[in-house]
């Protein structure tokens, strides 16, 4: 399924995830795609909000980079599996 544009949340087609070049950007608000907030690694609660230790420190986060490492972050969908199978293992700890 189609991630979502960081900026304006609307669902971006398949074709970016397969093929982004660092010129690309989002045809609704026209924030740049290849960049840190798009990112599976990114994450502003570690050093360098990045989980990818050998990547270069890039401080403007939602700005287009060449990061050796830029991975598309998981879709919406994914993301919803990812929190609902959370929220099934919390609730199977509580259960008597």
């Amino acid at each position: 399924m189609a991630n979502k544009c960081y900026k304006c949340s609307k669902e971006l087609s398949d074709s970016f995830k397969i093929m982004t070049s660092r010129s690309d950007s989002c045809p609704f608000c026209m924030a740049d795609i290849r960049c840190c907030r798009m990112c599976s690694f990114y994450d502003p609660k570690v050093y360098n909000e990045c989980k990818e230790t050998n990547a270069d420190r890039i401080t403007e986060k939602e700005k287009a980079n060449f990061c050796d490492y830029f991975k598309f972050g998981p879709s919406s969908d994914e993301m919803d599996k990812i929190r609902q199978d959370a929220l099934a293992k919390a609730a199977s700890l509580f259960k008597k």
